[in-house]
């Protein structure tokens, strides 16, 4: 095991495995490993607190990253976790092309320096534990839609009988998981206003509001632009010279776009206010695609800023949504 300086305002990069964490520091060729345990964490935050890190950035790894993040949170460093996908962009723009332990983690020190991510923020036991419950809860219904899709196909009487209990036992735990759901956020003071006014709004469903209160955590304190795009619902220009090409809308957080898609739905038939902006571009030519996601964006601005002011839903309701 190697070490590294101390160096004042240093910009930190950990590549984290299943086994090992690589600490490496921005314009330094040695690495500090260790154990990816309780102890090794340890060792590694008492390290960074030595180096005075002005931002330390680590990759999301699958759940392998979440131990030392919490660590870092708790001890009060200035810690950012970035998207893999990101990185990898960033590495090739540089022309690194190879991938090893050796170059990710000096890699990561070079990534917070130059585009300096924001740091993320430190989250409640109970925002964590209803994280993990909608992931589990998406889970279950995704198994569900699976196994239901493979019953309607199945000829063998074993295989039908099978999988008929099996459904039944899924939807059971979803069940227990959603009424696990509900008691987590009514003991949340937080938690409960936001998800009460979130409520208010029509479209916007338990399992809507309990997702963007859990996942979705910067509504209400970023623009309208900037919570669109986390999202994943602002539309990308393509445009080279004089051609234009079609606006379009990626990458953002999926599971709260789903939500808010199914929401969508309903308020375009129920909310006063998303009807008549569908109806309105829909008179004007758009397609129905294009319809949806505008109100998917219509109907997230808003929430956004009634998160922001505290204010429930009112059709009257003026909101500065800029």
């Amino acid at each position: 095991m190697t070490s590294v300086a101390e160096a004042p305002l240093s910009h930190l990069g950990i590549d984290v495995s299943k086994d090992k964490l690589h600490l490496a520091v921005d314009g330094q060729a040695d690495l500090f490993t260790l154990a990816n345990d309780a102890a090794g964490i340890t060792q590694l935050i008492e390290r960074m607190r030595q180096l005075h890190p002005k931002l330390i950035v680590v990759e999301a790894t699958g759940g392998y990253e979440r131990a030392l993040l919490n660590a870092a949170l708790e001890a009060a460093l200035p810690i950012a976790r970035v998207q893999p996908g990101r990185v990898r962009h960033f590495a090739k723009a540089l022309g690194l092309l190879a991938k090893t332990d050796e170059i990710d983690a000096p890699l990561l020190a070079l990534y917070a320096r130059c585009l300096q991510p924001a740091v993320s923020e430190k989250r409640s036991k109970n925002q964590v534990e209803l994280d993990a419950l909608l992931v589990l809860r998406r889970q279950l219904i995704d198994t569900r839609t699976a196994h239901g899709n493979q019953l309607q196909m199945a000829d063998s009487p074993f295989v039908r009988a099978t999988l008929a209990k099996l459904l039944r036992q899924i939807q059971d735990r979803i069940k227990q998981v959603e009424k696990r759901i509900a008691r987590l956020i009514d003991s949340d003071e937080d938690l409960a206003g936001r998800r009460d006014l979130l409520l208010s709004v029509p479209g916007v469903g338990k399992t809507t509001a309990a997702t963007l209160a859990a996942q979705l955590p910067e509504l209400g304190k970023i623009d309208r632009c900037q919570i669109s795009a986390l999202v994943g619902v602002a539309p990308y220009n393509r445009d080279s010279g004089k051609w234009a090409g079609k606006r379009a809308i990626f990458a953002g957080r999926a599971a709260v776009r789903s939500v808010l898609y199914m929401a969508t739905l309903t308020a375009i038939r129920c909310n006063p206010v998303i009807r008549a902006f569908a109806q309105r571009l829909q008179k004007a030519g758009k397609l129905p695609k294009v319809v949806i996601t505008a109100c998917m964006r219509k109907l997230l601005t808003m929430l956004n800023a009634m998160a922001r002011d505290g204010l429930t839903w009112s059709p009257k309701c003026q909101l500065q949504t800029s």
